[in-house]
């Protein structure tokens, strides 16, 4: 076990590339700050594959079901696997996280407050909002100082990346289709674009300690605006509207600028207070309850 004499010891520690395990005498101040955020990380995770689950019956062929059934087991996978690696760290015990994410006291991702309404949804979905969570997750998988953390994060991030493999591929075949599908996508896009690009999050702080303890690699704002960068002429050269009537080029630098963005909607999920948190909180809690006879059958709590 390692111990730091203190916060500028410790620091000085991170800054020459050092990696924090487990059972090291952590300052207090970066524990609670990275549980919290791998805390959000498995609520996100284990919501997500919830969402996943829920489409499972609705998929449009056995291929795309068997594609949903692997996609909801990764998810919650990974949501069992970042628990397990928040729960060493002292702070709650798994059984703790899984209650203060059913009492709504805890808190997941924007994107998953709100709801999927048709099946060009759960497209706009694996191509929009995966490959914002990958980017986010690889941002983090690259200076990652808390060694478990950054181990899960190497599988995490590679099922990630085949996730947003897999929205490519149904968008293509969307932008390729009818009128019909066409234009239900672009009603799914106009729905999804917004809270896409709002998962990356307000601006960072100068004195974020995520990006001070290299938790974060990059400030929220960069990976926002490389995001756009990508998926502006992305969505445009499949012949998609992106629903920003102030989007624009810089005449400067050709780089895509978009309109002033309303944070409300997302700050309203900071209190689960989002367009669909109530129904998608309740669902979790009735998976929870109905799932209870096989956690007991292999004495597992949570």
């Amino acid at each position: 076990m390692r111990t730091w004499a203190d916060l500028d010891e410790f620091q000085a520690f991170l800054d020459d590339g050092g990696m924090v395990e487990a059972d090291d005498d952590m300052p207090e101040e970066y524990r609670q700050e990275v549980f919290r955020f791998i805390e959000f990380h498995a609520n996100s995770e284990l919501m997500g594959g919830l969402t996943e689950r829920d489409w499972i019956p609705h998929s449009p062929g056995l291929r795309l079901k068997q594609i949903f059934l692997a996609k909801t087991q990764d998810e919650i996978g990974h949501a069992h696997l970042l628990y397990m690696v928040a729960a060493d760290m002292g702070v709650k015990t798994r059984d703790e996280m899984m209650n203060d994410l059913l009492a709504g006291k805890t808190r997941f991702h924007n994107v998953f407050h709100y709801r999927a309404e048709t099946w060009a949804d759960q497209i706009a979905i694996a191509f929009l909002v995966d490959a914002a969570a990958f980017a986010s997750q690889r941002a983090v998988f690259a200076k990652c100082t808390y060694g478990p953390y950054k181990r899960i994060l190497r599988r995490i991030v590679g099922e990630e990346g085949f996730h947003m493999r897999h929205g490519e591929e149904m968008l293509l075949k969307m932008a390729s289709g009818s009128q019909v599908q066409r234009d239900l996508f672009q009603a799914a896009l106009e729905r999804w674009w917004w809270p896409a690009v709002q998962l990356f999050g307000p601006d960072s702080p100068p004195d974020d300690p995520l990006l001070k303890w290299y938790i974060k690699s990059e400030r929220n704002e960069v990976l926002r605006h490389a995001y756009v960068q990508k998926y502006v002429p992305l969505l445009q050269g499949y012949g998609f509207t992106v629903p920003d009537d102030g989007l624009h080029q810089d005449p400067n630098t050709g780089e895509w600028m978009m309109s002033e963005i309303d944070w409300a909607p997302l700050k309203a999920t900071f209190s689960n207070a989002g367009p669909d948190s109530a129904r998608r909180l309740a669902n979790a809690v009735r998976n929870h309850a109905e799932s209870a006879w096989f956690r007991e059958s292999i004495g597992v709590s949570a």
